[in-house]
């Protein structure tokens, strides 16, 4: 049995904590939970599990389990990471755009006999592109096309002073690499870093991210051409109920990485 760790109990951390406890996940063991105001979150856990887990201080979760599921805001994410990788834990984490800022990561999971895995996150199709990656890829081109409410707290939209719940046609917030796109939707775009990261890397993958009151999910489109494949990818993410920036299917992505831990039998590169 794996002891699991979660850090962060929103929108993402609360569906990991009940598929942990409800026996869909066998052979691991949620044991503790990571925030950053134990108390609050020790009483949320207890509304909305109906039982007691550990909460700790998300900085001080390294050593207490063997893998830790990482879904803390970006600002937060070297301070929780560094120290389970340290303690040589596993960590799975989607926060694309906060590891394209701290890639000195793998190093730091070298040293301590760590991992940090990037889940797939809302997007699909890394594994066609980092097959691709070993021949040549000439250009990847990412579309993110979301409706209003789930930019709507964006940092740069903040920032610019947007009131985005009133448009009445799509608007254009951002054009240009992932690597800026990251910078500036730090918590919007870890499918953007991800696609970068599988491929030819932040600074070469081009980025478009539009808002669009027509539409009702979280949509991307990525274009890939290489020698040895034009792919095309498409998405879109039913959002979640608490976070609608988040899809519903960000969570599951994580649980299918920890479930591919243990499994006898793995599908896909």
């Amino acid at each position: 049995m794996r002891k699991v760790a979660i850090a962060g109990f929103g929108a993402i951390g609360k569906v990991l904590a009940g598929r942990l406890l409800d026996a869909s996940m066998p052979g691991f063991e949620l044991t503790v939970i990571g925030a950053r105001d134990p108390t609050r979150t020790r009483a949320a856990v207890e509304a909305t599990l109906k039982r007691a887990i550990p909460v700790v201080l998300s900085t001080e979760i390294a050593g207490k389990a063997d893998v830790l599921l990482e879904c803390v805001p970006t600002p937060a994410f070297r301070s929780v990471v560094e120290p389970a990788l340290l303690a040589g834990m596993t960590v799975i984490t989607v926060s694309g755009a906060a590891l394209l800022d701290h890639m000195d990561l793998a190093d730091v999971a070298k040293k301590g006999g760590g991992q940090l895995i990037l889940a797939t996150g809302a997007i699909v199709g890394l594994d066609a592109i980092r097959a691709a990656r070993l021949g040549r890829i000439d250009s990847v081109r990412m579309v993110t096309r979301k409706p209003p409410k789930s930019l709507a707290t964006a940092k740069q939209v903040v920032e610019d002073g947007k009131d985005l719940l009133t448009l009445t046609a799509p608007e254009c917030l951002f054009k240009g690499t992932a690597r800026e796109g990251a910078r500036r939707f730090p918590a919007n775009v870890n499918v953007a870093a991800a696609i970068a990261l599988a491929g030819i890397g932040p600074d070469k993958t081009e980025l478009e991210i539009w808002t669009d009151p027509a539409v009702e999910r979280n949509t991307h489109r990525v274009i890939v051409e290489a020698d040895t494949a034009r792919i095309e990818v498409a998405i879109a993410n039913v959002p979640s109920d608490d976070n609608p920036g988040t899809g519903r299917i960000t969570a599951l992505s994580m649980l299918a990485a920890l479930e591919r831990l243990g499994s006898p039998l793995v599908i896909g590169t």
